[in-house]
């Protein structure tokens, strides 16, 4: 049996742009064509999707798919293992809230008022995860099912806190130093994902209940980011002439929040149409420049300075919510434009 592209997307809940744009870099070619030129895809076909769809589940890059199925030790059943785990945990989660739930209606029935908190915890269960993340991605964040991840980061929260009573300036290293403990720990805790980064910082700035919870205010993430800015202007200043040191770090006060917002939005349209010719992407790759021609300036030399910057200092790209694919995505809309 040959499935047609239209077929195929429509069972498996995508859009025919996207099996094309999965054909275009193959990541997953039809095994046919009919009579017509129409794109035909068969059993083997489809179970590659299936592999497809489920690592792209688990967070994981297209550019990065492309690589793990063409490695010889990857394996469908063990895939498929990783997807009854997270599943697994759906389900422990979904009896938890059922507990809950259960409870509460035991308290009104017998005519109990039940205790704020209590009605707090269903309410958080039921509504602030899952307002930014899928089950699947719950199981890869060590911040959301692990007591002591959960720890370590209240400690690291407490030390921050503390540099911050005592008025001690971004710029001093040993906050600096605290700083890159904090972006490297919120990248284990979020799976090593980019993606979840970026909804974890959102939802940090969001949700009161979680700001409350965390510890995590507005001012002591301005505060991580200047010092994180700061560190990162040293190691520009190797490469970059000081009059454009001070344009990036007017950059960094000004314009620093509107990036993490932009990275959100392009990965919000791959997902939706990952085709770089869609209008959509081209207007998000004009602000992409625009944003950075603001940070670095038009000299040519100047870029090539930080692309050197880049390629020589891996401290530069630690944490990085930028990834390769995305970067490729830009180039291939910014240049369709």
């Amino acid at each position: 049996m040959m499935l047609k592209v239209g077929e195929l997307a429509r069972r498996a809940g995508l859009t025919v742009r996207t099996l094309h744009h999965y054909d275009s870099i193959g990541l997953l070619k039809p095994s046919g064509r009919s009579d017509a030129g129409y794109r035909l895809y068969n059993r083997d076909d489809v179970a590659r999707l299936h592999q497809v769809q489920a690592l792209r589940r688990f967070g994981m890059a297209l550019a990065d798919i492309g690589h793990f199925l063409a490695q010889p030790g990857a394996s469908l059943p063990d895939l498929i293992a990783r997807q009854i785990d997270a599943l697994d945990h759906q389900i422990a989660e979904a009896a938890k809230l059922r507990a809950q739930l259960s409870a509460l209606r035991g308290q009104l029935l017998a005519g109990e008022e039940p205790e704020l908190a209590s009605w707090l915890t269903t309410l958080e269960q039921m509504t602030v995860y899952d307002k930014y993340f899928s089950k699947q991605e719950l199981q890869q964040m060590p911040i959301y099912h692990d007591a002591a991840a959960r720890g370590e980061w209240a400690q690291l929260v407490a030390a921050v806190g503390e540099k911050m009573a005592a008025g001690i300036s971004p710029a001093d290293p040993a906050v600096q130093q605290l700083a890159a403990r904090w972006m490297a720990t919120f990248s284990q805790h979020a799976g090593g994902s980019a993606d979840i980064m970026q909804r974890l910082d959102n939802m940090w700035a969001r949700e009161e209940t979680v700001r409350t919870q965390s510890g995590i205010t507005p001012e002591m993430r301005g505060y991580i980011a200047s010092a994180n800015g700061e560190a990162k202007l040293a190691i520009y200043a190797k490469y970059m002439l000081p009059e454009e040191i001070a344009i990036m770090r007017k950059h960094f006060q000004c314009r620093a929040r509107e990036w993490p917002e932009l990275i959100g939005a392009l990965r919000a349209q791959i997902s939706s149409d990952p085709s770089p010719a869609a209008p959509a992407a081209r207007e998000l790759a004009r602000k992409w420049f625009e944003l950075f021609t603001d940070m670095v300036g038009t000299a040519p030399d100047a870029r090539l300075r930080f692309r050197k910057a880049h390629d020589n200092e891996p401290a530069l790209n630690a944490g990085r919510l930028m990834s390769d694919d995305l970067l490729e995505f830009l180039r291939q809309a910014h240049a369709g434009a």
